[in-house]
């Protein structure tokens, strides 16, 4: 089976561990998934992440991500929301002047850039606008 949109599945399945109390998951590899998900670690909402490498020994043919999720000391989930804005059958791109602010800029915006994936403050600082990914808070 194929996926179409490999960005929302890796989403959709850090949605799931986190609402299913998961201590860790592991999405499929790409350079972009990588990226939005080492952003996920610079900005507190996971603990670690590692990236697997093939190994046949293990029955690991392709590369994976794996994800340690982050938890309160109450037990509630660090990440509250996560929700893909641009889509294969719309995307969605915003310029530098225009960039979303994501509920008082307690959550964050990724946004995909010539100068690479960085959150929305830092497209601001930078001056650069691109693709509007996806939301976090």
């Amino acid at each position: 089976m194929s996926i179409t949109d490999p960005i929302a599945d890796a989403l959709t399945k850090i949605r799931n561990a986190y609402r299913a109390g998961h201590q860790q998951v592991i999405i499929n590899h790409s350079k972009l998934t990588e990226a939005i998900v080492k952003i996920l670690a610079e900005e507190n909402f996971v603990n670690s992440v590692q990236v697997l490498d093939k190994d046949p020994e293990q029955k690991i043919n392709y590369k994976r991500i794996l994800i340690n999720l982050r938890y309160t000391n109450d037990g509630k989930p660090v990440l509250q929301g996560l929700e893909r804005v641009s889509k294969p059958g719309r995307r969605v791109y915003v310029r530098a002047n225009n960039l979303p602010r994501v509920y008082n800029n307690t959550g964050c915006a990724i946004i995909s850039t010539s100068q690479g994936v960085m959150v929305d403050r830092d497209a601001r600082i930078k001056r650069v606008g691109g693709e509007y990914i996806c939301k976090v808070w």
